[in-house]
């Protein structure tokens, strides 16, 4: 069995006449929310080649399908648009070739800002691995094709698909009653690297004597760039040969010598640009002729976030419940794509780093992951009014980090004096927990406080409510329920100690001037 992953039903449809499959009858729907991407985790083996061909059909609407974007591991594809092939009543079916750079690999779905009005939606995905001769010409270490135009020349009807290709490639027919004929002696397909299925040898188009023939293929306008370009040839004649010369856009692309065992001839980096004119010249006494061809587009796969942060991400994700749903595939990548509440920034080397966590009021329950601390370049963290319980992880790895919001939770324990070394730390809101324990006197000595207001999207209740100046030795009686702001004072060594944290207990932020005590109602 071919390996087929059938999207979901949310929804039915009146199989229309002359799809090609019948898991076509249902489609899956995600919501509309922009700048969301919708992912499937698919099951690789690393380092080899998958072919991925999703298949799309709205059905009967009123309305226009909308248009969004595919995205492969981080990296984007392209833009579906279904909305001609509906008209003319037809199913849409996309194609490429990526390279498996993990256990798993992410097909996802984007909800575009910029042009998708509704919910995406696909009705079928098949993923293929690919042998390893196939397209194997193309360096797959920094990039992956998209296809362009897949023909069988002198073909009439309807795509063609074929029991004996392993990997069941779609075949466009390229009717032309003047020049096309067929053949019926066999062509042996495993002589050819990209494994041709043997029936795209039975026809041809064939050139009228001492005239060139001339296609324009593929049917579509191109954007100038890079193109994986392969032909096939097969003399239709038993025991016979022909020699002919090819040109791609007046450059030529083959001269030689096709015989009836056949013939492929390709090019990684063939460039293409507008409409292509493919000719085709005899060098002998027969005329020149052609089989099939394949064009697909180059394009560089994108970065993804350094591993580093991606393996922290999944830990985190494990250790927590109720998380949005599109917590799948890369946490940053592609840009504007990046998980719901991550802010992810290109830092040194080109490197993809996370820095912002923001999840304030999400409805998150769970433990926060110690893995946390291995997201190195964070300067921003929010789990303000969730469910969080356990303990706080030790952030002392965290140097870069300047505020901390963790406040209206469940956690429990106590605070880690580790918290007063992050040096950039000038906002820290614990008030809300179960904390208990003594404030940590670095924590109380902070130098260089600042009265910088929190966080943006932080909860109302976290601000200031009442600012009392305070005496030094009252500190160590009411520190338990207050909100801190330290002004480098020294304090006795008893002060904090022992102390259990209460409901809005903790606030620290630094501040530049005289020493203030912010104080929470109860």
């Amino acid at each position: 069995m071919r390996p087929l992953l059938s999207a979901a039903a949310v929804l039915l449809l009146l199989p229309p006449s002359g799809l090609l499959d019948p898991t076509l009858a249902s489609l899956r729907v995600f919501p509309y929310r922009p700048a969301a991407k919708f992912c499937y985790a698919l099951p690789v083996d690393p380092n080899r080649r998958y072919l991925l061909r999703p298949t799309f059909f709205y059905g009967p609407s009123s309305t226009a399908p909308p248009v969004f974007d595919l995205i492969v591991d981080g990296t984007f594809w392209t833009a579906v648009d279904t909305a001609d092939d509906i008209l003319a009543g037809s199913a849409s079916h996309y194609e490429a070739v990526f390279p498996a750079r993990g256990r798993n690999l992410t097909f996802c779905l984007g909800v575009n800002p910029d042009y998708t009005d509704s919910g995406p939606f696909i009705n079928a995905l098949q993923v293929i691995q690919l042998h390893d001769s196939v397209y194997n010409a193309t360096d797959f270490t920094g990039s992956a094709m998209g296809l362009i135009a897949r023909t069988k020349f002198g073909s009439t009807g309807d795509v063609e698909r074929y029991p004996d290709d392993s990997f069941d490639r779609y075949w466009q027919p390229f009717p032309d009653s003047k020049h096309a004929v067929s053949s019926t002696h066999n062509v042996t397909s495993a002589d050819f690297w990209n494994l041709p299925p043997p029936d795209v040898f039975n026809t041809a188009l064939v050139a009228e004597q001492n005239a060139p023939l001339v296609l324009q293929w593929p049917p579509i306008s191109l954007q100038n760039g890079s193109y994986y370009v392969s032909l096939y040839f097969a003399d239709t004649l038993a025991n016979s040969s022909r020699t002919l010369d090819v040109n791609i856009n007046d450059y030529q692309f083959y001269e030689g010598t096709v015989t009836s065992a056949g013939l492929s001839v390709f090019a990684t980096q063939w460039i293409l640009s507008g409409l292509t004119r493919v000719i085709l010249t005899s060098k002998s006494v027969l005329p020149p002729l052609i089989n099939a061809g394949e064009v697909f587009g180059i394009f560089p796969i994108g970065r993804l976030t350094i591993t580093r942060d991606a393996l922290a991400m999944e830990s985190m994700k494990r250790s927590l419940q109720n998380i949005p749903d599109d917590w799948i595939g890369d946490p940053c990548m592609p840009h504007g794509y990046a998980w719901t509440g991550v802010t992810c920034q290109e830092g040194q080397n080109e490197n993809i780093r996370v820095i912002s966590l923001n999840f304030s009021s999400m409805g998150i329950s769970g433990s926060l992951s110690p893995d946390i601390a291995n997201l190195t370049a964070l300067t921003d963290i929010s789990f303000a009014n969730n469910s969080l319980s356990g303990t706080i992880p030790d952030l002392i790895n965290l140097g870069k980090l300047q505020r901390l919001y963790l406040n209206d939770n469940k956690l429990n324990g106590k605070i880690a004096q580790t918290l007063g070394t992050i040096q950039p730390l000038r906002e820290l809101f614990l008030q809300g927990n179960e904390l208990g324990g003594a404030v940590p006197q670095n924590l109380l000595n902070k130098t260089g406080l600042t009265s910088n207001q929190p966080m943006k999207s932080a909860p109302e209740e976290n601000f200031v409510r009442k600012v009392a100046k305070m005496e030094p030795e009252s500190l160590a009686t009411t520190h338990a329920t207050m909100g801190y702001r330290n002004c480098n004072r020294n304090l006795s060594p008893e002060a904090g100690q022992g102390t259990r944290l209460t409901n809005k207990s903790l606030n620290i932020r630094r501040k530049t001037t005289m020493c203030k005590l912010e104080e929470y109602e109860a």
